[in-house]
C-alpha cells in the first residue's frame, strides 16, 4: 500500500506548507448555500492551535469532521460564517459560534493501514446550533449507484492552490463538484472514494477542506469526509473516507440522539 504523501491537513498550515487564497479550488463561493458546513480549529490541552479543517453539522451540536483533525486535540472552535474570516498566523483565534470537545474515531491509525485507517472524528458544541443538518447516508449507498450517476458537491474552506508558500491568507467556504472514480483501487479498498474534479465545476480539494463534506450531489446526504491527496500540490487522487458503511454510521452515531 502506497502511503498518501500528503494529508489534507489544516495543521499543515503549521508545518507552512500552504497556499494563497481559500477554496475548494476552482470552486465558486459558497456564500449562504451550506450554512451547516463550517470552519473548525483545534487545540492543544495548553491552548495552542494543532489544526485547521472543515466540517458539518449533523445535529445541533454534532460536527462531523476527519479524524486526522481530531486526533491529539483537547478542544475545538467552530465558524459558520461563509467567510472571509480573518486569520492571523495561519489561524482564526476570536469570534467562532461554539467551542466543543473532539473525539477521533477509536480505530485511527494516522494512515499507517490506509485505506483502512477510520479517519472520523467528531466535535460536540458546546452552544447548539440552528439548523439545517446534513444526513449520513444510508449503509452501502456508494456501491448501488453507477460512476456516472454519482457526481459529489464538495464545501470547504481549504486552499485554492499550494504554492506559493503563506499560512495567513483569509477563509472563505467554497463548493464545488467531483465526480466518483473509484471504490474498489488499492487505495480506496471499500473504505474510501476516490474522486476527480467535473470539469468546469471545481471540486479539487486542498489543505484545510480535510473533514469536509462530500454531498450527494444535490443534496446534504454526506457520503464521505476528505480525507487525504497524493500529491504536496494538491494536484493528485483525492480521496474521501466513507461515511455509508456500518462500522462509520456505529461510531457516528454514538453521538446523535
Amino acid at each position: 500500500m502506497k502511503r498518501p504523501s500528503l494529508l489534507l491537513a489544516a495543521f499543515a498550515a503549521a508545518l507552512a506548507i500552504a497556499a494563497p487564497a481559500s477554496a475548494v479550488q476552482f470552486g465558486r463561493p459558497d456564500g449562504n448555500a451550506h450554512p451547516l458546513v463550517g470552519l473548525v480549529l483545534f487545540y492543544d490541552a495548553a491552548g495552542h492551535p494543532l489544526a485547521r479543517c472543515s466540517g458539518t453539522l449533523l445535529s445541533p451540536t454534532v460536527f462531523l469532521t476527519a479524524g486526522h483533525c481530531t486526533s491529539g486535540a483537547a478542544s475545538a472552535q467552530v465558524w459558520f460564517s461563509p467567510g472571509p474570516i480573518t486569520v492571523a498566523s495561519g489561524y482564526p483565534f476570536t469570534g467562532g459560534d461554539s467551542f466543543g470537545t473532539p473525539y477521533t474515531h477509536p480505530l485511527f491509525d494516522h494512515f499507517a493501514a490506509s485505506p483502512a485507517n477510520y479517519d472520523l472524528g467528531v466535535v460536540v458544541l458546546d452552544t447548539p446550533q440552528p439548523g439545517p443538518y446534513a444526513t449520513l447516508a444510508p449503509v452501502g449507498l456508494l456501491d448501488s449507484l453507477k460512476k456516472d450517476d454519482a457526481a459529489l458537491d464538495l464545501v470547504g474552506y481549504g486552499l485554492q492552490d499550494a504554492l506559493p508558500p503563506t499560512i495567513t491568507a483569509d477563509r472563505t467556504r467554497y463548493a464545488g463538484q467531483a465526480k466518483l472514480v473509484n471504490l474498489k483501487n488499492t487505495n480506496t479498498a471499500g473504505y474510501n472514494l476516490q474522486m476527480t474534479a467535473a470539469p468546469g465545476t471545481g471540486g479539487s480539494i486542498c489543505y484545510g477542506d480535510s473533514g469536509g463534506p462530500d454531498f450527494l450531489a444535490g443534496t446534504l446526504e454526506v457520503v464521505a469526509v476528505n480525507s487525504f491527496v497524493q500529491s504536496r500540490f494538491c494536484m493528485g487522487a483525492a480521496f474521501s473516507y466513507r461515511t455509508d458503511t456500518a462500522d462509520s454510521r456505529a461510531f457516528i452515531g454514538r453521538f446523535l440522539p
